[in-house]
């Protein structure tokens, strides 16, 4: 029972938490972000290129732990990692496909 008193109905329905980082240039980043408001999804995303100094350095190996060659967009939905925009991936992460 303590189970289900630790989780609210709402927890059960949420998707995992997704991050997106990408690059303010980049048009598949801009696809990949897109596609995600066109799901509705929630999602966090920084672009990187925008950041200075030890802010975007920080940000810069942050995203080397999901994808060591630090190519964008980097998507991460719960634990999955998807470099590059593919939607199909992105669709099945989600739990839409």
């Amino acid at each position: 029972m303590s189970d289900v008193e630790a989780k609210g109905p709402a927890e059960d329905q949420n998707p995992p938490g997704v991050k997106v980082y990408s690059l303010s240039t980049c048009s598949h980043c801009k696809a990949a972000k897109k596609f995600l408001g066109e799901c509705t999804i929630k999602y966090e995303f920084v672009d990187v290129d925008l950041l200075e100094g030890d802010e975007r350095k920080a940000i810069i190996e942050d995203v080397k732990k999901f994808n060591p060659r630090c190519s964008f967009p980097t998507v991460i939905i719960g634990e999955k990692v998807i470099v590059g925009y593919k939607e199909q991936e992105i669709k099945e992460a989600l739990g839409l496909a």
